[in-house]
């Protein structure tokens, strides 16, 4: 008998676009339901540990904060037409671009939103009135200039400040060329079917590039190939029956997007992980970390570029990581020929901590041993 959810959330939300996206792609029967002010602060606070969404709830009772998590429940009592791909360079990849998708394009999603005033009218309406839905017109617009002003905050905190708009413009360009080029011959990053990697994409142009004025008209619709991917993604489950691409095979079309992951991406999770370690040493391990730990300097499109350290993100390459560490020796060795080809074999030498998640963020329940490759 198949589950009843309830998925609470805004489209407007990064993080909403991608849940219901997978959700609609799974056909898990659900509802989507606008978080209002109470069900923000109290309910969810309550029921994960933090004011956030999405969240799903089952007919159970279980809340369920993350994404991530929410794809990997549902995958669980829900196994058919999975989005993990079934052989391991594919699957690897998967693990990265989701990674990649939900962490790297947020300073993106947040400065094509904020730093373009056309876009505030749109969330003014729609945040004002999921907030408080009972009120008057003028009250939903002073409610939502709450979440604005908090979400305005943090742009610095992500990188979004004066001197790297420039950098962060010249990166949107390329990488969005590249993907319309990608999607000019296939439908779906890995061939004819959504997978993991397509739903962490799917989140920052579902509910920001897509869908805010500005980016969709300037960013997204003029690059056709990419516009109708993001169309395909808004009601997935037509091709749940088709195919990835044979033989292991990843798109070489996709190689700018795995130079991001690889020499952008990865570097900063590294130094991230720096950080983490140095805050347990100092605090005691099973601590939960701040939200934000400094700063980090990684590149993007071939310029310097900092941004807050958030933790969290090792926790999205440990599971990468952990995924390669528990395949075969055979199919690591695959994934390790892959990597190479890419002059990535640094990702195997990560000298992470290891960590737990904890709402928003993480706590380091052990200091780093070397990542090592495994003999063949």
């Amino acid at each position: 008998m198949r589950q009843n959810y309830t998925l609470y959330g805004w489209h407007l939300s990064y993080f909403t676009g991608k849940a219901l996206c997978y959700l609609r792609y799974k056909q898990a029967s659900h509802t989507l339901k606008a978080v209002n002010l109470f069900t923000l602060t109290r309910t969810i606070k309550k029921k994960t540990g933090a004011a956030v969404m999405p969240v799903l709830k089952t007919s159970a009772g279980e809340w369920i904060q993350d994404t991530t998590e929410i794809i990997d429940y549902i995958e669980s009592v829900h196994p058919n037409n999975p989005v993990m791909p079934a052989t391991p360079v594919q699957q690897f990849a998967s693990l990265l671009l989701e990674a990649w998708g939900d962490e790297w394009w947020v300073p993106i999603a947040m400065h094509t939103r904020w730093n373009y005033p056309e876009n505030y009218a749109l969330f003014e309406r729609e945040a004002g009135k999921a907030l408080l839905p009972w009120a008057p017109g003028f009250l939903q617009k002073k409610i939502a200039l709450r979440p604005a002003k908090m979400l305005v905050g943090m742009l610095p905190h992500v990188g979004i400040v004066p001197d790297q708009y420039a950098t962060m413009n010249v990166w949107t360009a390329r990488m969005l060329d590249a993907l319309d080029k990608h999607f000019e011959e296939y439908p779906f990053l890995l061939g004819a079917r959504p997978s993991l990697g397509d739903f962490g994409l799917v989140g920052t142009m579902y509910g920001h590039l897509g869908r805010d004025p500005w980016p969709k008209r300037e960013l997204i619709e003029p690059r056709t190939n990419l516009n109708e991917w993001l169309e395909r993604m808004k009601n997935p489950a037509p091709f749940a029956k088709h195919k990835l691409m044979p033989n292991d095979e990843i798109p070489a079309t996709l190689n700018p997007v795995f130079e991001s992951v690889f020499q952008e991406f990865v570097p900063m999770v590294a130094k991230i992980g720096e950080l983490a370690t140095a805050h347990a040493q100092q605090h005691g391990l099973n601590t939960r970390l701040p939200r934000r730990i400094g700063e980090v300097t990684t590149t993007m499109a071939g310029q310097p570029f900092k941004r807050g350290a958030l933790p969290y993100m090792i926790w999205m390459m440990q599971r990468a990581l952990d995924h390669l560490d528990a395949m075969p020796q055979g199919d690591q060795q695959a994934v390790r020929v892959w990597l190479a080809s890419h002059n990535a074999e640094h990702i195997l030498n990560m000298n992470l901590p290891r960590v737990e998640r904890r709402a928003l963020t993480v706590a380091v329940t052990a200091l780093p041993k070397q990542h090592m490759e495994k003999a063949a």
